[in-house]
């Protein structure tokens, strides 16, 4: 398996709503041609920016399927069936399995706060239980209350089918030691560190600015792969208050209101999420207008 078998930037997918609160699978489906044209390698459906916790099982496995028949061929498609119940996660998986999707998105088991051999031993028997079906890590120990350690992640690397991680820890120490011990592709789980870890090994990111500036992100990676690390350094630096303002409320707030500013209808977050700050929101809006986003 390639060291970038998912591409460079994944899109972590927004679940539109109706106003009823219901999911709106017609707006899925023109929000992924929208990312297809906005040059994503890939899509998560049903990551922590789909909203995962307040969503069932069955309108995941939904998405799962609008998703895969709306993308182009290329496009690759990586369900959100992690959960902090190994029965749950190895259930979910099977099941998404046989859609012949491209991967998986298996976040750390969150509110349980397990020791990390019991987090080696949960991705483990999911791995084991399908092992055709490739596997990326998320370790987002801000969400969960635990941080998978380094050692752990060397360790489950070596299981063939666990092929990337997406790493939100923050950690960049971690990172660059990961890099240096492990081929396990690596992606940001932060758009704002995309080019500082690809600049040490990273593969790329699973972004939520893509939905916006996805075409942006390419080029900034492309541009460094190149060589042309100035040009890389001044998208990085243009897009850097959007970086900010994406995450300047939970996530996925804040892309939610920004997507509605440009006209989509993809409703509010479910409770308990909430509408974005009228201060943020003005805040938003400048960035936005700022980068011709609006």
């Amino acid at each position: 398996m390639s060291h970038d078998q998912f591409g460079r930037v994944i899109t972590a997918m927004v679940t539109p709503l109706a106003e009823d609160g219901s999911v709106d699978y017609g707006v899925a489906e023109q929000l992924v041609d929208h990312l297809v044209s906005q040059e994503t390698d890939g899509i998560v459906v049903c990551g922590t920016t789909g909203e995962s916790p307040s969503l069932s099982w069955e309108e995941e496995y939904e998405l799962f399927q609008v998703v895969q028949k709306a993308v182009t061929p290329g496009v690759k498609v990586i369900a959100g069936t992690g959960s902090n119940s190994t029965t749950e996660a190895i259930a979910a998986t099977q099941k998404a399995a046989k859609l012949g999707l491209d991967g998986t998105l298996q976040v750390v088991p969150y509110y349980n706060k397990p020791p990390q051999e019991g987090l080696y031993q949960h991705f483990r028997v999911i791995a084991q239980a399908c092992p055709d079906q490739p596997m990326m890590l998320y370790n987002i120990p801000g969400r969960t209350g635990r941080s998978l350690s380094l050692e752990t992640i060397t360790s489950l690397a070596e299981i063939d089918n666990i092929v990337a991680i997406k790493e939100a820890s923050g950690d960049f120490d971690q990172i660059c030691q990961l890099r240096r011990q492990s081929s396990l592709a690596i992606y940001s789980g932060d758009d704002y560190l995309t080019l500082p870890l690809v600049a040490v090994g990273g593969t790329g990111v699973v972004s939520v600015a893509s939905h916006l500036v996805g075409s942006q992100l390419q080029k900034m990676i492309r541009d460094f792969e190149a060589g042309k690390t100035a040009a890389a350094r001044e998208t990085h630096l243009k897009l850097y208050p959007l970086f900010k303002a994406l995450f300047a409320s939970t996530n996925p707030i804040p892309i939610k209101a920004a997507l509605k500013l440009q006209g989509w209808k993809v409703g509010s977050p479910r409770l308990p999420l909430c509408e974005l700050s009228p201060d943020l929101q003005k805040n938003l809006e400048i960035v936005l207008k700022d980068l011709y986003l609006i």
